[in-house]
């Protein structure tokens, strides 16, 4: 796997590029921790030599239907251990590995099968519908692998599968720092979802990042992991941290968000680390569950995906110790961009730097732009780029979205904010979430984190809509905390008392709960057109 590229060091032998492939971490935990327990699910696990084989097994079965190297492995299914088994056959075939998010609706997964050109589908038996659709937008797909016992028609079954080949071995095949192993799909709320490429290469320095930053002193000894998100995305980066030091990852057998399942989790298998997003962390804090377990064993609970609100914070502080680690990062940088690790994290204002998302992560470098690729200084507001090891090496058959992400070798990220003197970085918000006002720029993150420390709010939203005197106003979405019952004249009135005047929102409106992104985010354009629908209610 060598090139004929000229090493830029004149004199020395020409470059290579050839580096690990990530189902190596596998073929390592295996030889070394053979019997210990890798994955557990319920009543069911796998030691590290089972998973090893099953991988192979898979994998062998999959090259004897024509996966090849640079082929996508498209995947439509629920966290379980067949997610992780797909992940890592489909690296060690040097394959790429193509997970949907399984909440997507049957027309979002058709289009990702188009985009991807998938040659193989793994599906699970509730997603009927999208492996219909998938399998009329993809032409060239081969073969479909049904979990479940009843596969359709002329589809295989993945168990039948693995079993056939078990016994046999696959080696990993050699692989070259730009070898794609994973599509990793956008959430698409502004259009069409995108396929972020991610490579050998880059992932095996964001395992190596993770492991310094977020969870530094993770062993196979001491350790254990719980699966709180969908592995098809930042909970399968998660995952690889975990494989890399042989560590065992539990996963919840509940198909839902089940606060009571999770507790008993971390108290049983005295679980050490978890990745999740706010809102799980938010919910997890304030279930009464959470008082009839032990979470003494947690070093690391890692939030990201979007802002934590600072009354969050201190409620989940409260809750767990000093246990919290943020990051900040996008699926394009692998989220891999700034870090706020536990030490740094306090209930006390006074002694934590309220609203940043932390600093820059080992190798990568933040910087804030304005609109003509300009660095900003500390204190100015402009959008943040980043560069490093870390950032992705573009969008798959998207050449247009490749000119609009990249400026001067910088990523950008499409987010607003400024860093402070020393380095800290503060998000104002995205920049499609600001309005303006009656010349003046609003950014909603200010006034929610204000509304949030209102004690009877449990969510709110502020999205700007337009005005035909101000040219935008800002219109509030509030879900009352339970039991707690909202005036909105007094509310109005409240939030006039901590906000600046002409931040105040002009109007708002009740909900049971904000709409939420098939990720669990609270995204502003489904609220906004929540709101519209309220509003257009006589």
């Amino acid at each position: 796997m060598s090139d004929t590229r000229q090493h830029p060091v004149g004199g020395l032998a020409p470059v290579s590029r050839r580096v690990m492939n990530l189902a190596h971490f596998l073929t390592q935990a295996a030889r070394r921790y053979p019997e210990e327990p890798a994955l557990v699910m319920g009543d069911r696990t796998l030691s590290w030599r089972a998973l090893d084989q099953r991988v192979s097994a898979l994998a062998l079965g999959l090259r004897a239907h024509g996966l090849e190297k640079g082929d996508r492995l498209l995947v439509q299914s629920r966290n379980g251990f067949e997610m992780i088994e797909t992940q890592l056959a489909a690296f060690r075939l040097g394959a790429i590995w193509a997970p949907a998010n399984f909440r997507i609706a049957p027309e979002e997964a058709a289009w990702l099968a188009e985009l991807t050109q998938a040659k193989m589908l793994v599906v699970g038996p509730e997603f009927e519908h999208h492996r219909r659709a998938m399998a009329a937008a993809a032409p060239a797909l081969r073969l479909t692998l049904c979990l479940g016992e009843t596969p359709e028609g002329g589809d295989l079954g993945y168990e039948a599968l693995v079993a056939a080949y078990l016994g046999q071995t696959c080696a990993n095949v050699d692989v070259e720092h730009d070898d794609p192993c994973w599509f990793f799909f956008t959430s698409g709320t502004t259009g069409k979802s995108k396929a972020a490429v991610l490579t050998h290469g880059q992932m095996g320095f964001i395992v190596t990042n993770h492991l310094c930053d977020l969870m530094p002193g993770t062993e196979q000894a001491s350790d254990a992991s719980l699966v709180v998100a969908p592995l098809s995305h930042g909970s399968g980066i998660h995952y690889l941290t975990q494989l890399a030091r042989g560590v065992k990852t539990v996963l919840p057998s509940a198909p839902g968000f089940d606060a009571e399942e999770i507790f008993a989790l971390i108290d049983a298998h005295r679980i050490t680390n978890l990745f999740t997003v706010p809102t799980i962390v938010k919910l997890l804090v304030e279930d009464p569950a959470a008082e009839r377990y032990s979470a003494a064993s947690l070093r690391y609970v890692i939030y990201a995906g979007a802002p934590m609100y600072r009354a969050d914070q201190q409620r989940a502080l409260a809750r767990l110790g000093p246990v919290l680690v943020q990051y900040y990062g996008l699926g394009e940088v692998t989220g891999n961009i700034t870090v706020l690790p536990p030490q740094l994290h306090s209930a006390d204002d006074a002694c934590f730097k309220v609203g940043t998302c932390g600093y820059d992560r080992t190798a990568m470098q933040v910087s804030i732009q304005d609109e003509a690729g300009r660095e900003l200084p500390p204190q100015e507001s402009g959008e943040i780029c980043v560069c490093g090891l870390g950032v992705f090496a573009g969008y798959y058959a998207n050449p247009e979205a490749n000119a609009k992400s990249f400026r001067n070798g910088w990523f950008r990220t499409g987010d607003l904010g400024h860093l402070d003197d020393e380095g800290f970085l503060y998000i104002t918000g995205r920049a499609s979430d600001m309005y303006i006002s009656g010349g003046s720029n609003i950014y909603p993150r200010e006034i929610e984190e204000k509304m949030l420390t209102h004690p009877d709010i449990r969510e709110v939203a502020v999205v700007g809509m337009p005005d035909p005197r101000w040219g935008e106003i800002g219109v509030a979405a509030v879900v009352p905390r339970e039991g707690a019952e909202l005036d909105l004249a007094a509310l109005e009135g409240w939030v006039k008392a901590h906000v600046a005047s002409y931040k105040v929102p002009r109007r708002y409106h009740l909900f049971d709960s904000l709409p939420k992104s098939s990720y669990g985010k609270i995204t502003k354009q489904l609220v906004r057109q929540a709101v519209e629908r309220r509003e257009a209610t006589p």
